[in-house]
């Protein structure tokens, strides 16, 4: 792999295509010329066009989309009919069902769920499930928040607000008593105490990628919770469903992207914890971790930016030193923390 191609140039994907740069040949679209310098050649089209798709793809070796949830299938689907790596972000469930099936018949590697959560909370959930001979919870919970919190809300969308919208909205897959089901998102409210800061944590959708399949009848318990400050799912409940707004994610997101500009100083929260039985004794094992926002060549990136794009081009990176598959499905559950964190990007959540 020596070229690669990053669609969607915003907070993520502009830091995306600055890391593999560092690697390989990289070519950026968007559709408006990015107002800062990148250290990448940049060209402007329309994604939704597929004849300019197929150009841009077109002799190149993979693409990471960093595009919205909803924009991410005809680039998948562009990806598969040019025979190259596809690598993406998206949290959405029916997406990624369409980019597996899609998988069935590639040439490259289909990766989707790259990002965060899901993406790295699995790698982190995996490593520590498979210290266990037998399960009984997993549990995993991310958070990206201001770090200076303000208003009843306690939010900032330093991340895709489409997405974030996407993931309150849509129901939830999780094994509750053994019996792997969907659960509505925005629901098992629970408080969570971090390092003596009071949060909450509640259900929301795509976080566990494909982990309920993979250990579907091995855990009685297995769920992915979104980490906010003390009272801002009650308020989203009342903005999404009580004034019905979740009837027009268009408008839905234009208030809240107006109402809860980007900050430059936020945190990122990764925990996940782990209950079963090493041998003849029931043990828990935990990881936990919190993000900052660091400085890299010269420029200042959030966290939730750079610990999304680090995740993304590290798993390139492993397809590209072929430590991972170089065909079909990639799971998030199936990469080795210890040789993600062994390469470049990786090794940023050393740091």
């Amino acid at each position: 792999m020596r070229t690669v191609t990053v669609v969607g140039l915003g907070k993520v994907g502009s830091l995306v295509g600055t890391l593999l740069s560092e690697i390989f040949s990289v070519q950026g679209i968007d559709k408006v010329k990015p107002a800062n310098d990148l250290p990448f050649d940049v060209a402007t089209g329309d994604v939704a066009d597929r004849q300019f798709l197929y150009e841009m793809l077109s002799g190149r070796d993979a693409v990471v989309s960093c595009l919205p949830y909803n924009l991410n299938l005809a680039v998948a689907e562009v990806a598969h009919a040019s025979g190259i790596h596809y690598f993406d972000l998206t949290e959405d469930v029916s997406t990624t069902a369409a980019i597996r099936k899609m998988a069935e018949t590639s040439r490259g590697v289909m990766a989707p769920q790259c990002g965060l959560a899901p993406g790295f909370i699995g790698i982190v959930g995996a490593d520590l499930y498979k210290r266990f001979t037998k399960l009984r919870d997993v549990e995993l919970r991310v958070g990206a928040l201001p770090r200076y919190p303000n208003g009843l809300l306690g939010y900032s969308f330093t991340w895709s607000p489409a997405g974030v919208i996407n993931e309150y909205i849509n129901d939830a897959e999780a094994i509750h008593n053994g019996v792997r089901k969907m659960v509505p998102s925005l629901d098992g409210l629970e408080v969570i105490n971090i390092e003596g800061q009071e949060l909450e944590a509640f259900t929301t959708s795509g976080g566990l990628g494909t982990m309920c399949e993979t250990l579907e009848g091995k855990v009685d318990t297995l769920n992915y919770k979104t980490i906010r400050y003390p009272g801002h799912c009650k308020l989203m409940r009342f903005f999404l469903y009580e004034l019905c707004m979740k009837n027009d994610r268009v408008l839905t997101e234009k208030i809240l992207t107006e109402a809860k500009p980007p900050v430059a100083e936020d945190v990122v929260y990764v925990y996940a914890a782990v209950e079963g039985w090493q041998g003849d004794h029931l043990a828990r094992e935990e990881f936990f971790n919190a993000y900052h926002p660091i400085v890299h060549k010269g420029k200042t990136w959030r966290a939730i930016s750079w610990t999304t794009a680090a995740s993304v081009a590290a798993v390139v990176e492993m397809v590209a030193r072929g430590t991972l598959p170089q065909q079909g499905f990639i799971k998030q559950e199936e990469i080795s923390l210890e040789a993600f964190m062994q390469t470049g990007n990786g090794s940023l959540y050393r740091k």
